[in-house]
């Protein structure tokens, strides 16, 4: 991308006499580059997986086990975004603890590499943690880089910080994918560990530009604290490897045992740490009323990237059997079917950045609720439209190209909706005590989403199917429905934040 980067004519050391970046602090090219290279890396992995986990040449395993395993890899990568959030507001700070999650991922992704399957999910489970260390974290320097929820610029900055995760999702799958697919799999996966290297690189190089906030420890453990919770996570991790231990020594292990626990923790834990929070009496009315509003966008996004994130599973595992993935008689590999969505966001993101900061001049941007309501019927317009290639396809023909791409159209402005107001809203939003962990929170909307998806495929469910569906479109054009009904009420517990 070509850079934009300009330098005010003022002393240097006054207020505005820094570099910018498309008009924001320079920081933002620092976050962009570097999150720009992680979404290679993660989404170039992303694309393989599920294509991998049902090659013949890969694990050879079912559509629905294979469904199964990629929607509980994402929720678990999302559920580790809240311990990634702790793990900074007490011990590390943001800035170092990217640092640290840019080491891990790299490490995971060349465990990945590695022919055998054994390596393959210790490769999975490392990628998880280090992108639950590296999410919220990152993220909340976004938010460090503003003065304050009241900084017009805060929703455009997220935007394109959006654009550069985007950047990276475009090229990855072209790249990652095409070598993965038609080269061989775990040359694709090492790929992925030289993208992250490259973020890393980046992150050290351009710390300088951050903000002050980002190197502070929010709320320091105290030494009997610290000590307490490593005897804690020391039992509990002791516990783990007894239990398995015994499952598989006595011949009872299959996946189910590994899958079964996280996804049902990926539906629970989101509904106790927001009871938590809410419980919290230390927050003041103003932060509780915020938190009660947040649990609409909460819920609203958790529908909604039920739905989405199948655009990687759901529909991709389609378009391997069921589509015809050429253009004008050139065939392409399946994983570039994800290069549609990130290249869509690339085109359509500075337009509505620059929308919403023109009604927003005359007053009339819709509120977050609104732009909540509208990205969930579009989720749901989405899988309405997948109905027409299924048809195709229960009629013994292969469903063309477009109709797929169509799908990823509708769902990338629905994203646009939602997805990045839904960043700026949550750090907008944040009580301070928990500022780092409340964007782990808006993330577990995506493992509660992802969980449910985990959960019907492992009891057997093929979401290929007409019936489950248009039930998914069904429930996410209902809760639309119902943020747009309560819109008012939302505003109001809001209270100042708009």
């Amino acid at each position: 991308m070509a850079s934009s980067l300009t330098k005010d004519s003022l002393t240097p050391g006054t207020p505005g006499s820094e570099k910018s970046f498309f008009g924001h602090p320079r920081g933002l090219a620092t976050l962009f580059m570097t999150e720009m290279w992680e979404r290679f890396s993660y989404y170039g992995m992303r694309a393989l997986l599920p294509l991998y986990l049902t090659a013949p040449g890969g694990l050879h395993l079912s559509l629905t086990t294979a469904t199964a395993i990629y929607s509980v890899y994402l929720s678990l990568v999302y559920l580790l975004a809240l311990p990634g959030g702790w793990f900074a507001d007490r011990v590390l700070g943001p800035r170092r603890t990217v640092a640290v999650a840019g080491v891990v991922i790299m490490l995971g992704h060349l465990t990945l590499a590695l022919p055998t399957a054994g390596t393959f999910f210790a490769g999975l489970g490392l990628v998880a943690i280090g992108s639950g260390l590296l999410k919220a974290n990152i993220s909340t320097m976004v938010g460090h880089l503003y003065d304050g929820p009241d900084d017009p610029r805060r929703d455009g900055g997220f935007t394109l910080f959006y654009i550069g995760i985007n950047v990276g999702a475009f090229a990855a799958p072209l790249v990652i994918g095409t070598v993965g697919e038609n080269v061989n799999w775990h040359l694709g996966f090492a790929l992925a560990a030289v993208g992250m290297g490259l973020g890393l690189a980046q992150f050290m190089l351009g710390t300088r530009h951050l903000s002050p906030r980002s190197d502070v420890v929010p709320t320091p453990l105290s030494a009997r604290e610290k000590s307490a919770t490593l005897r804690k996570s020391a039992l509990w991790a002791a516990v783990a490897v007894v239990f398995y231990a015994v499952v598989g020594l006595s011949g009872h292990y299959t996946l189910n045992w590994l899958l079964v626990p996280i996804t049902v923790a990926g539906l629970l834990i989101p509904v106790l740490v927001i009871a938590r929070i809410k419980r919290d009496r230390s927050l003041d009315r103003a932060d509780q009323s915020k938190m009660s509003a947040y649990i609409w966008f909460f819920v609203a996004a958790a529908v909604f990237w039920m739905i989405y994130d199948q655009g990687g599973s759901t529909v991709s595992l389609f378009a391997e059997s069921s589509a015809k993935n050429t253009v004008m008689g050139w065939e392409f590999p399946v994983s570039w079917y994800q290069s549609v969505n990130p290249v869509l966001i690339m085109a359509l993101a500075p337009l509505f950045a620059w929308a919403w900061l023109a009604l927003a001049r005359r007053g009339k941007e819709p509120s977050t609720a609104v732009k909540f309501a509208l990205g969930l019927v579009l989720i749901g317009a989405s899988f309405f439209l997948f109905l027409a290639p299924l048809a195709i396809a229960d009629g013994g023909h292969k469903a063309a190209a477009l109709w797929l791409v169509a799908i990823y159209f509708v769902q990338t402005v629905g994203e646009l909706l939602l997805s990045p107001v839904g960043l700026s809203v949550t750090t907008k939003m944040a009580p301070a005590k928990y500022a780092s962990q409340m964007m782990g929170v808006w993330f577990l909307a995506v493992t509660a989403g992802d969980a449910t998806t985990g959960l019907l495929s492992i009891a057997g469910v093929d979401l290929n199917k007409t019936g489950i569906v248009t039930l998914q479109a069904v429930l996410a054009v209902l809760a639309g429905a119902a943020v747009w009904m309560y819109r008012k009420r939302v505003r109001e517990l809001m209270g100042t934040v708009r």
